[in-house]
C-alpha cells in the first residue's frame, strides 16, 4: 500500500474524511484488509499524481526483498496444523479482538510510515545478496491443502533424478527381520500398554512425491544445503570456552574507532530565576494561598470532555488533610487478605508508601503525592493491580516489600474496583506483602493549630520512582529532596517555564517526564496542566491537539506514538491551531526511529502553525533523570542530523554514511547537556573507560539531579550510581561520581547528544549488537499494514549455545494468511542487518501481556516464550541459519586399527574390558543326574517325587488365587495337551506349535504338553480385542515366520481369531489347524513321551526390537537347562521360597521366569498379569506382601503403574497393612539401559512401606542371551556411576563426579549370571575395548541361544552375531553380539545386601532331590572374599543409536532433555531421517499449547546436546508406540510418521 502513499494535506477534505471511516472501519473489524485495500484504492486513485516519493525506510526493506526475488526458491515444506488447530482455541474467545483496544486503535497508516514502536524502518540501503540460507514462506494449512499443493508442485515441476532421500532404502530388513509385507510392517510393534495404530498408506508408485512428510524432509533439506554466512571455526572439543569464542568471533575487518579520547560535555550555568520559589513547599504555599483559584490540574474524561479541575488552593488544601491523616492516622482502611500485619503499623517520617492510582486519576494522585512530600513520608508510585495475573505485578510486590511499605495509597473508585474476596477485602496479590488500602477522599480537616512537620533534610528520600531492569526485575530508584529540586529548576531554566502557562500531558504522570514536568516543574512555576488520559487517545487521537488550540497552551508532553496517531486522524484535523505552542516535548526522543514521526508531524502541521524550533526531543532515564533536552526557539538553527552507517554502529564506532545512501540510518540530536551537568560516554563492557570521539558507548551524567541508589540493592547501585570514568592510562578523570543513564550514544559536534539505543535493547549477536527497535522497524515495513499490528509486536534474545538469538512475536491480524510473509521477514532482516532469526512467532490479537499504558510488556513477554505460556499460533524456527557456533563434526581416524588400540591401553595402564561370573560349580554326571538334566524330565520327576507341592499360583485383579497348581496337576494336564497333539494335531518330533494364550496357566500346561512330545512351542501374545487392526497381523506374522504347523490357545482367544471382526483384517480360514486346549478328548490315552537331546531345540522365542524387527532365537535344551541353573545359583531358588512375578510370559527372561524357572528350582511362583494392574494398581505390592515375598520380578511398565497410579496412595496402602520390609530383591527386567529416575522414584516412594532402597535393581538379557546380569539374592548393591555425556558421544568413559556439568547417571544391570562372561568390543573393528572405551557387548555363555530362526535360508550375514570372534588379542575364543553397547568397571563392593535375619535362612537348606541339590553344592553364595566386583554397565542399543556430526547419540539421552524441557510433555521419541533429528513429543493439554513445546524443544536439545533439531511433531497423548516391556517402538512410529499415519497437532519444519 505505500504505492498509494499521497500528501494528506493536499487531499479535499470529504475524501480524507472518507479514508478516515475508511480505517475506522477496519480498525473495528468492519471491513475485511481486501475489502479496505479496493476501496483505498478507488479512493486515492485521482490523486495519484500528486504522489509523494516513496518513504525512504520501507523502500531500503522493499529493494532488499526485490533482489531476493531473483534466486531460485527451493520449495519448502508448510508446517502441517490439525484442523482444531486452525480454529479460534476457547480460551482465546474471552478477548476482545477490537483493534481498539491498543496503540493501533488508528489503523489506516499507510500514507505514513511508522515511528518507533510503531515500527518505521531506517533509511538503509539492502547490502550485497551473500550465501546465507533465506527461507521462504512456511503458512500453516490444513492437510487437504497441502496435498494440493504437492501435486500442482509436481505437475509444474516434474521429479528430477533422486539424490538423496529414498523411501525404499529404508524398507530393507535384515534376514531375521520378517516385515516384507505391507501388512507386517503396520503390524511391526508387539502390543503393549500403549499402542497406536497407523493406517497402510496408499502405495502410489511415485516415488517420495506422494508421501508428504517426507517430501517436505526433502524440501527442507535442498533448502538446508545451501552454506551458512561464515564456515565453522577450526576443530574443537564440545568445550564450553570453544563455544563461547566460537560464538563472539573477532572479525579482522571490523572497523575500529580512530578518534581521540573524547572530552566531558558540560551544561551552561544554572541561574535560577529570581522569582522562582526556594521548594516545592514553598511553591505549594505560595500559589496555594495567592493564586488560590488558579488552575493547577484539568482531566479529559473518556469522551474528551473536561471533568475535573484542580485549582491550586484545593491542592494545598487537600494536600495538608492527607499529611495529617498519614501522621496521625485519622482514616479508615481496608486490609487486604494476606493476613495480620506485622509489627508497628503505624506511619513516621521517612517511611514509605504506595501511590496506587489509575491512569485517568492525576488530580487524587497529585494531591497524595505532595500529602506525602508535606508529612515527610515517601512516595512510591506503582501502577494498579487489575488482576492477580498482571504481567510483572509479582515484581512490585518484591519491590513494595523491600521498601517495607504497610499502607497503599488509592482513590475511592480506585478501592471500589479492585478485586476482592468473598469477605470484601483486597485480594492478597502474588508475591506482595499484606497491606492496608487507605482512601485519600473525604478526609477529615487538620486541626487550626496543626502545621506540617519541619522539612527533611535535603538528603532524605524525596520519591522512589518504579523501574524496571530488562529481565522485569522490578527497582526503586531513590531521588533525594536536593535532586528532585534541582532537577525541577534544570526543567525550568531548560524549558523555559513560566508562571501561568498552560501544559498538555499525554504521558504517565506517575513516572519519568510525564512526573517531572506535569507533576514537579509545574507546580514550581505556577503552570496550570491538561491532562489526556491513555483511554481517550485510544478513540480520540487528535484529542490533545484541540486541548492546545482550546487552551492556547504553550507546552506539550508527548511520545512519538502521540504524533503518528495525531497525523492518523485526518477527520480532526479542521479546527485545529498549533501556532501557540512554543515547545513540543517529545519524551521518547532518545529513540533513533522518533525522527520519522517529528518530521512527518512538522510536514502536515507546519499549515497548522506548528514551528520547527518547538519540536523538542529530550533524552532521559529514571536512573539519570533528564540527561539532555533541545531548547525551544533554537531548533531551527542547531539541531542536528547524523546520517549513520548502521553496519558501523552494530560494531560500536560511529561512521558518516551518504545523504541518499539506504544502508544509513539518520538520527536527531537530542539537544543540549542540562545546565550544570557533564555528561560523559564510556565504553559499554568491561571497566568504564572513556569512549573515543567516534565511538557509541552508555552516557554517564554528573549533576546534582540525578538519582541517588536503587533501594535496597547497594551492589547495583555502586556498578550504576557509583561510576569514575577512566582516562586512557586507566586513571580516574575525577573523584566525582556519575551515574549510567542506560542510554546508548555519542557526542555530536557543537556539545550535542545524539542516541542511538539504550542498553535493555541491545541485543548482542555473534559478536556485533543489534538494537531491538531497529529489528521492529524492518519486519513492519516488509508488509505495512497488512499482515501485523503496528504496536503489538516484541522483539528480545534469548541466551543458546552461549550466543544471544533473536525472536521475534508479533500479533497476527484476524483472516491474515501467513502466505509469504514470514519469510519475506526473515529475508528483509537478513539482508539489511546480516542477522539471522532465530524464532519467528505469530500469536492471536490481544495475546500478548500489555503494560498498563498499551505498551508490550517484554520482559513479561519472554518469560512466557521460555516458560511455554505464550500459546503461539503460528511458530517458524531457524536454527539451521543462524546457529553457526557449533563445535565441528568428529573426525573419524580410520587409520588406528585395533592392534593400535590394544597397544595403546596396555601403555596407558588401562585395562581390557573383560568380566565373567563365578564359576557354576562342578556337574553331577551320575545316572540319575543325567536322568533328570533337561526341564520337561525335571517336571516329571517332581511330579513324582513332590507331587502335592504347590508351584504355581495365579492371583486376578482382586488379589484373590484364580487358580493353583501343583507338581502333579501341571504334569497330567501337560501329558492331557501333548495327547492332544499327537491325537488331533498328528505333530512330529520338531514340529513348531504357536501358543496363544493370555498369561496364565494354560499357558505353562501348553508348553510342557509340547515338551513332551518332542514339539518345539512358540509363545505369542494374544491379539488385543480392542486393537484387532494392529496387533492380529502381528500374530500372524509371528506363526508364518516361526513355520507353526498348528495353532493351540483356548475357547476364548479361539472365538476372537474367528470372529467377524478379526476376518475383517485377514482371512479367518487362512490359520493353520488350529487346536482347543479347554476341548480335550475325554478318554485317556498312554503318553507317548518323547525324550529331548541337549542339542534339541527347547523353544522358539519371539520379539520385536525397539528398532521395530521382529527377532526368533533358538534355545536349546541345554541352554535352558543351563540357564535355570544359573539363577537358581544367583538367586537362590530352593522349593521353600516364594517368587511373586508381574510380567510378560511371552519372550525373554520374563518367560523363562514365569514357565521354567519355577520347575527347575521347585520354588512356588505367584504369578500376577501385568494387565491385572492396570485395573488395580496396588495388585502387585499387596501381593508380596501377603505372602512375603523376598525376591520379586516386574517389568518398567509395572513400576511405573505403581509409581503413577499409587503415588497418592502410599498412607492408604500403610493402613492396610502392606509391608515391603520382606523383599530382598526386587528386580525390573529389562532389555536397555536402566531407567534410573524411575527405580529411584519407585524406591522412595514406597520406603514409606518398608522396601529398602538397595533392593530394587535391573537385570539385563538380549535376544543372543536372554539374561546376562541379574541381581543375586546376596550380591552387593548396584553400583552407580556418573560419566561425562560429551565423552559419551564419542565412545569415550570419562568418570566424572555427581553434580558436574553434562554428567549421566548410570546404574549397572544387575551382576554377572554364573557362567557368563563378557568383554566389550569395538563393533566395526571388532578389536577389544579398554575399560574407558564404549563398546558392543559380547557374551560368551552356555545358555546363549543357538542362533536366529529365520524364513530365509540364507544366514551368513548374520552368523557373527552368534560366533564372533576378537580380530587381536585372544582370537580363539567365540562370542555371541548383543547389540548392545555399554562399558565394564571395577568397582568396590559398598555393602553385601544381606540383613542378618536372611543370614540365618540360607545356612539350613530345603531338601532338595540329591541330584540336583549337588549341582550348587559346592558353590559359595558370599561374594568373593576381594572387595571389589566388575560392574556391567548398558548405555543402549546399538541399532537404535544415531549418528550425527560424527557423534554416537543415544535417543533416551535426548529424550530426557526434552521431558525435562515443559511440564506438558508427556512423552517423548527421538528418531533420524536423512541426517535430519526429529523430535516427537506428546501434549498433555490443549492442543492451542502444541506450538508452545516448539522453541523449548528446539532450545534444549541445542543447548544440552548441541543438535539442531530439524522436525518437531507434537502428536496427542498415547501415540509413542510402547511394547510390553515399557520399550519405544521408534521405528514404528518413523515409519508411521514418514507415511501420514499419524494426526499430529502440529509439525514444525526448522530452517
Amino acid at each position: 500500500m505505500a504505492d498509494l502513499s499521497v500528501d494528506m494535506s493536499n487531499l479535499p477534505d470529504e475524501i480524507r474524511d472518507k479514508l478516515a471511516e475508511l480505517d475506522l472501519e477496519l480498525s473495528e473489524g468492519d471491513i475485511t484488509q481486501k475489502g479496505y485495500e479496493k476501496k483505498r484504492t478507488r479512493l486515492l486513485t485521482p490523486f495519484i499524481s500528486q504522489q509523494q516519493p516513496q518513504e525512504v525506510r520501507q523502500e531500503a526493506v522493499q529493494q532488499a526483498l526485490a533482489e531476493m526475488q531473483n534466486r531460485p526458491k527451493p520449495s519448502l515444506p508448510m508446517p502441517s496444523k490439525r484442523t482444531s488447530m486452525m480454529a479460534k482455541s476457547p480460551d482465546r474467545e474471552r478477548h476482545d479482538l477490537s483493534s481498539s483496544s491498543d496503540e493501533d486503535s488508528c489503523t489506516g497508516d499507510a500514507e505514513l510510515p511508522p515511528p518507533p514502536e510503531l515500527g518505521s524502518p531506517p533509511a538503509r540501503r539492502p547490502i550485497q545478496p551473500h550465501s546465507r540460507a533465506h527461507p521462504h514462506p512456511l503458512p500453516q494449512l490444513h492437510h487437504q491443502r497441502d496435498r494440493d499443493r504437492e501435486r500442482e508442485r509436481e505437475k509444474k515441476h516434474p521429479p528430477k533424478e533422486r539424490t538423496e532421500l529414498d523411501l525404499s532404502e529404508f524398507t530393507h530388513l535384515p534376514a531375521y527381520v520378517t516385515n516384507a509385507t505391507a501388512a507386517s510392517r503396520r503390524g511391526g510393534a508387539l502390543v503393549a500398554d500403549r499402542v497406536q495404530c497407523y493406517a497402510q498408506a496408499e502405495d502410489t508408485g511415485t516415488g517420495t512425491g506422494r508421501w508428504k512428510v517426507s517430501a517436505k524432509i526433502q524440501q527442507l533439506l535442498n533448502t538446508l544445503k545451501r552454506p551458512k554466512r561464515r564456515p565453522l571455526p577450526e576443530f574443537y572439543e564440545d568445550d564450553d570456552i570453544e563455544l563461547e569464542l566460537a560464538a563472539n568471533p573477532k572479525d579482522p575487518n571490523a572497523p575500529k574507532p580512530e578518534g581521540g579520547t573524547m572530552t566531558p560535555a558540560v551544561g551552561e550555568q544554572l541561574v535560577v530565576p529570581a522569582g522562582l520559589p526556594r521548594n516545592l513547599e514553598a511553591a505549594l504555599q505560595r500559589y496555594g494561598t495567592a493564586s488560590f483559584k488558579a488552575n493547577m490540574a484539568t482531566v479529559l474524561d473518556p469522551n474528551g470532555k473536561l471533568s475535573n479541575s484542580l485549582t491550586y488552593g484545593k491542592l494545598l488544601s487537600r494536600s495538608l488533610k492527607i499529611a495529617h491523616a498519614l501522621l496521625n492516622k485519622t482514616f479508615t482502611s481496608k486490609a487486604s487478605s494476606g493476613g495480620p500485619m506485622s509489627g508497628d503499623n503505624s506511619i513516621k517520617l521517612g517511611d514509605r508508601v504506595a501511590l496506587v492510582y489509575p491512569n485517568n486519576d492525576p488530580i487524587n494522585f497529585i494531591c497524595a503525592f505532595y500529602g506525602c512530600l508535606q508529612a515527610g513520608i515517601v512516595p512510591v508510585p506503582i501502577e494498579v493491580p487489575l488482576t492477580r495475573r498482571d504481567a510483572g505485578l509479582q515484581q512490585v510486590g518484591f519491590l513494595l516489600g523491600s521498601c517495607g511499605i504497610q499502607y497503599a495509597l488509592t482513590s475511592d473508585a480506585c478501592l471500589k474496583g479492585l478485586p476482592k474476596t468473598s469477605s470484601g477485602d483486597v485480594v492478597s496479590f502474588r508475591g506482595w506483602p499484606s497491606l492496608h488500602w487507605v482512601s485519600t477522599e473525604k478526609l477529615p480537616r487538620p486541626p487550626r493549630d496543626w502545621i506540617p512537620p519541619p522539612r527533611p533534610a535535603d538528603e532524605c528520600p524525596a520519591h522512589i520512582e518504579h523501574t524496571s531492569a530488562a529481565d522485569g526485575s522490578a527497582m526503586g530508584v531513590i531521588v533525594t529532596r536536593a535532586s528532585m529540586l534541582a532537577h525541577c529548576r534544570m526543567l525550568s531554566v531548560a524549558c523555559n517555564y513560566t508562571e501561568g502557562e498552560h501544559m498538555v500531558c499525554v504521558l504517565d504522570f506517575k513516572r519519568e517526564t510525564g512526573l517531572w514536568h506535569a507533576v514537579l516543574a509545574s507546580v514550581l512555576n505556577g503552570m496550570h496542566v491538561i491532562f489526556i488520559p491513555y483511554a481517550l487517545m485510544k478513540v480520540s487521537p487528535a484529542s490533545w491537539m484541540h486541548m492546545i488550540t482550546k487552551h492556547r497552551a504553550s507546552i506539550a508532553i508527548v511520545k512519538s506514538r502521540d504524533l503518528h496517531w495525531g497525523l492518523l486522524a485526518t477527520r480532526d484535523h479542521k479546527e485545529i491551531s498549533l501556532s501557540s505552542l512554543r515547545m513540543l516535548l517529545v519524551a521518547d526522543g532518545a529513540n533513533p526511529w522518533s525522527l520519522s514521526s517529528c518530521d512527518q508531524f512538522l510536514s502536515v502541521f507546519q499549515s497548522k502553525g506548528v514551528r520547527g524550533d518547538a519540536i523538542c526531543p529530550c533524552a532521559c532515564s529514571s536512573e539519570s533523570m533528564t540527561v539532555c533536552i533541545r531548547r525551544a526557539g533554537r531548533g531551527g538553527s542547531s539541531a542536528g542530523r547524523g546520517v549513520l552507517s548502521m553496519s558501523g554502529l552494530s560494531y560500536g564506532v560511529v561512521r558518516v554514511d551518504a545523504e541518499n545512501s539506504l544502508t544509513s540510518l539518520t538520527l536527531q540530536d537530542c539537544g543540549q547537556v542540562m545546565p550544570s551537568c557533564v555528561i560523559v560516554v564510556v565504553k559499554m563492557e568491561g571497566p568504564a573507560y572513556l569512549c573515543k570521539t567516534d565511538e557509541v558507548g552508555e552516557i554517564c551524567v554528573l549533576s546534582g539531579a540525578t538519582g541517588s541508589g536503587y533501594w535496597g540493592l547497594p551492589g547495583l547501585t555502586n556498578t550504576v550510581f557509583r561510576v569514575r570514568p577512566l582516562d586512557s592510562d586507566g586513571e580516574p578523570i575525577g573523584e566525582e561520581h556519575y551515574v549510567r543513564s542506560g542510554l546508548l550514544g555519542f557526542l555530536g559536534p557543537g556539545g550535542l547528544v545524539f542516541v542511538c539505543g539504550s542498553r535493555d535493547g541491545l541485543m548482542t549477536v555473534t559478536g556485533r549488537k543489534h538494537n531491538m527497535d531497529d529489528i521492529i522497524a524492518t519486519v513492519l515495513a516488509v508488509e505495512p499494514m497488512k499482515f501485523i499490528y503496528r504496536g503489538r509486536i516484541a522483539v528480545f534474545s534469548v541466551r543458546v549455545l552461549r550466543d544471544e538469538r533473536i525472536c521475534i512475536v508479533a500479533e497476527q491480524r484476524p483472516d491474515c494468511g501467513e502466505e509469504e510473509w514470514m519469510s519475506r521477514v526473515l529475508q528483509a532482516v537478513d539482508s539489511i542487518h546480516q542477522v539471522g532469526i532465530y524464532c519467528l512467532a505469530l500469536v492471536q490479537p490481544n495475546f500478548l501481556p500489555k503494560t498498563p499504558l498499551g505498551g508490550i510488556h517484554l520482559s513479561e513477554c519472554k518469560r512466557r516464550f521460555l516458560e511455554g505460556t505464550l500459546h503461539p499460533s503460528n511458530v517458524l524456527m531457524c536454527p539451521h541459519t543462524c546457529v553457526t557456533n557449533l563445535p565441528k563434526p568428529r573426525e573419524i581416524h580410520s587409520d588406528v586399527g585395533p592392534a593400535s588400540v590394544i597397544v595403546g591401553n596396555l601403555v596407558q595402564g588401562n585395562r581390557l574390558a573383560s568380566a565373567q561370573g563365578r564359576d557354576m560349580g562342578y556337574t553331577d554326571d551320575s545316572d540319575a543326574a543325567r536322568k533328570y538334566q533337561f526341564i520337561s524330565q525335571i517336571l516329571r520327576w517332581r511330579a513324582q517325587s513332590t507331587s502335592d507341592h504347590v508351584i504355581f499360583t495365579l492371583l486376578n485383579a482382586k488379589g484373590a488365587v484364580s487358580k493353583v497348581l501343583t507338581c502333579a496337576e501341571l504334569h497330567k494336564k501337560a501329558e492331557r495337551i501333548g495327547n492332544l497333539l499327537l491325537e488331533k494335531g498328528r505333530v512330529n518330533t520338531g514340529d513348531h506349535v504357536a501358543l496363544i494364550f493370555p498369561p496364565g496357566l494354560d499357558l505353562i500346561c501348553a508348553f510342557y504338553g509340547c515338551l513332551y512330545v518332542g514339539a518345539v512351542p512358540v509363545t505369542i501374545r494374544p491379539p488385543h480385542p480392542q486393537n484387532l487392526h494392529t496387533t492380529l497381523p502381528t500374530v500372524r506374522m509371528i506363526v508364518d515366520v516361526s513355520k507353526a504347523t498348528l495353532v493351540l490357545s483356548n475357547q476364548s482367544v479361539i472365538k476372537l481369531l474367528r470372529s467377524k471382526e478379526a476376518s475383517n483384517v485377514l482371512d479367518s480360514k487362512a490359520w493353520p489347524m488350529t487346536l482347543d486346549t479347554d476341548d480335550m478328548p475325554k478318554k485317556k490315552l498312554p503318553i507317548m513321551y518323547r525324550a529331548p537331546t541337549a542339542e534339541m531345540l527347547a523353544y522358539l522365542d519371539f520379539s520385536v526390537s525397539t528398532t521395530g524387527m521382529l527377532a526368533g532365537i533358538k534355545m536349546s535344551h541345554a541352554a535352558v537347562t543351563s540357564l535355570c541353573r544359573s539363577m537358581k545359583i544367583a538367586c537362590e531358588l530352593y522349593p521353600s521360597r516364594h517368587i511373586a512375578l508381574c510380567l510378560d510370559p511371552y519372550c525373554g527372561l520374563g518367560f523363562a521366569l514365569w514357565c521354567l524357572s519355577s520347575i527347575y528350582s521347585g520354588h512356588h511362583s505367584i504369578l500376577i498379569p501385568p494387565s491385572e494392574v492396570e485395573v488395580n494398581p496396588a495388585l502387585w505390592l499387596s501381593a508380596v506382601s501377603q505372602y512375603k515375598v523376598r525376591d520379586t520380578f516386574c517389568s518398567y511398565g509395572v513400576m511405573e503403574l505403581c509409581t503413577k497410579g499409587l503415588g497418592s496412595s502410599v498412607n492408604q496402602l500403610k493402613s492396610k497393612g502392606i509391608n515391603l520390609a520382606c523383599v530382598r530383591t526386587c528386580v525390573v527386567v529389562a532389555e536397555e539401559r536402566p531407567r534410573i529416575n524411575l527405580t529411584n522414584s519407585f524406591s522412595k516412594l514406597f520406603s514409606a512401606l518398608g522396601l529398602s532402597p538397595r533392593a530394587v535393581s535391573t537385570s539385563f538379557g538380549c535376544r543372543v542371551n536372554i539374561a546376562i546380569c541379574l541381581q543375586g539374592a546376596s550380591s552387593p548393591e548396584p553400583s552407580t556411576v556418573y560419566v561425562d555425556l560429551r565423552a559419551l558421544r564419542n565412545d569415550r568413559v570419562s568418570l566424572v563426579e555427581r553434580g558436574s556439568p553434562h554428567s549421566l547417571c548410570l546404574m549397572e544391570s544387575g551382576k554377572l549370571l554364573p557362567g557368563v562372561k563378557v568383554i566389550t568390543a569395538n563393533p566395526e573393528t571388532k578389536g577389544q575395548c579398554g575399560d574407558s572405551h564404549l563398546g558392543e557387548i559380547w557374551v560368551q555363555s552356555p545358555h546363549n541361544a543357538s542362533g536366529y530362526f529365520t524364513i530365509y535360508g540364507d544366514e551368513s550375514d548374520y552368523a557373527d552375531h552368534f560366533s564372533a570372534q576378537l580380530v587381536t588379542g585372544n582370537t580363539g575364543e567365540v562370542y555371541a553380539r548383543t547389540g548392545y553397547l555399554g562399558f565394564l568397571r571395577r568397582t568396590e563392593i559398598s555393602s553385601v545386601n544381606t540383613s542378618l535375619d536372611d543370614s540365618s535362612s540360607m545356612l539350613p537348606r530345603d531338601s532338595d532331590t540329591d541330584s540336583l541339590a549337588s549341582a550348587c553344592g559346592s558353590v559359595s553364595i558370599l561374594p568373593d572374599s576381594h572387595d571389589t566386583h566388575d560392574a556391567v554397565f548398558v548405555v543402549g542399543a546399538l541399532d537404535e543409536t544415531i549418528m550425527l556430526r560424527g557423534m554416537r547419540y543415544h535417543p533416551i539421552d535426548i529424550e530426557n532433555s526434552v521431558m525435562r524441557c515443559h511440564k506438558k510433555i508427556a512423552e517423548c521419541a527421538v528418531f533420524t531421517w536423512t541426517n535430519l533429528l526429529v523430535v516427537v513429543v506428546e501434549l498433555d493439554g490443549n492442543d492451542s499449547e502444541a506450538l508452545n513445546l516448539v522453541p523449548l524443544v528446539t532450545n534444549t536439545v541445542l543447548e544440552e546436546h548441541h543438535l539442531i533439531v530439524g522436525v518437531v511433531v507434537v502428536v496427542d497423548p498415547g501415540v509413542v508406540p510402547i511394547n510390553s516391556r515399557g520399550e519405544k517402538q521408534r521405528m514404528h512410529l518413523r515409519d508411521g510418521f514418514l507415511s501420514d499415519q499419524i494426526d499430529a497437532i502440529y509439525i514444525a519444519y526448522n530452517m
